[in-house]
């Protein structure tokens, strides 16, 4: 199944951030404007080729009847006007996109305005990509395309970025602007390495943990303790010699389609929600790689396994000494092999 985004991405920053919606404007989805009331800008016709946007003169009240073009709002920049009268946008492209609901939820959960560019901002890049000279991309932007990958799993490069820039590629930029290419996307994502989006990772779980926290209302609970449950899974990825390599898959044969991670999830019982997440290699033994995970999870999450929950484990996580270190700090619940004694 496929999945693409259901709702189109909302272009600028929202209401009272740096160049977005003033205020009074905050929640408009559509501008109507009355067909005679627009004009072209440009002073000679001989100029109609340049790129402009069309301007509305007139504020006439809109009666019924009246023929009326409804606008979707695109992006709020600064005016660019030529000697001509060709009217553009100022600025870049990429300080506008967004990923509309689901950054709006991101930062909700973190309380913080534009978490993404926040993240993007503590990155120094390597390799090629200096980050000094403005470019068809920046560095916030690569990291939103970066996480639309995951919403649109079976799209190219090339695709992804047309999804994040959408119309803000129709819109006449004092600068000329083109989509960017895969190639450029890839210097980029190789320039900023890993640790943005471990970062933006750890930033969303810590959300969410303390979200689960104020304990609402779907909660599952074992007497006065939450209830959560650990998991493992595995992820696909690139089918690349170097990923067979480090990571292996699930099949532990070469014949495999495709190199995974092993994942392990440690969720809320009753909303799903991820409150930890660990990942390696899926070749092995399944057990093993599982059992290791689970000791890395109790090193790296420790504000997570607390003795206000009760956690559920599958039988792939026995072990006395594992056992022991678990119930120090939170609570178990395993299910064994009738043949194993502990």
């Amino acid at each position: 199944m496929s999945l693409y985004r259901a709702v189109p991405f909302p272009a600028s920053p929202g209401a009272g951030g740096p160049g977005g919606w003033p205020p009074e404007l905050a929640g408009a989805r559509m501008v109507a404007v009355r067909v005679d009331c627009l004009r072209s800008p440009l002073r000679r016709p001989a100029a109609e080729g340049g790129r402009t946007a069309l301007t509305a003169a007139g504020t006439g009240a809109i009666r019924t009847g009246d023929m009326v073009v409804f606008l979707k709002p695109v992006a709020v920049a600064s005016a660019v006007v030529r000697r001509d009268g060709r009217v553009q946008a100022g600025g870049h492209p990429a300080d506008h996109a967004r990923l509309g609901v689901i950054e709006q939820q991101l930062d909700e959960m973190t309380g913080q305005l534009d978490t993404i560019g926040q993240v993007a901002a503590q990155i120094v890049p390597s390799g090629r990509i200096k980050g000094t000279a403005r470019r068809s991309l920046t560095m916030a932007a690569s990291l939103r395309a970066s996480l639309l990958m995951t919403l649109m799993p079976q799209a190219g490069y090339q695709e992804v970025l047309a999804a994040l820039f959408g119309d803000l590629a129709a819109v006449p930029w004092h600068v000329p602007f083109a989509v960017p290419t895969a190639t450029v996307f890839c210097s980029w994502r190789k320039a900023a390495g890993p640790e943005p989006l471990e970062q933006l990772q750890g930033t969303v779980l810590q959300a969410s943990g303390a979200e689960h926290q104020a304990h609402d209302y779907r909660a599952a609970d074992a007497g006065d303790l939450a209830l959560g449950s650990v998991d493992g899974s595995v992820t696909r990825v690139p089918d690349t010699p170097a990923n067979r390599a480090r990571f292996g898959s699930a099949t532990g044969d070469d014949a495999a389609p495709y190199p995974q991670l092993r994942d392990l999830l440690v969720s809320d019982a009753s909303t799903r929600g991820t409150l930890a997440v660990v990942t390696g290699p899926s070749g092995g033994d399944k057990a093993e790689a599982e059992q290791a995970l689970l000791d890395r999870a109790l090193t790296e999450y420790p504000h997570v396994f607390t003795k206000g929950r009760l956690w559920v484990l599958d039988r792939n996580f026995p072990g006395v000494a594992r056992i022991k270190k678990i119930i120090k700090v939170t609570h178990v619940l395993i299910r064994l092999k009738s043949d194993i004694p502990v």
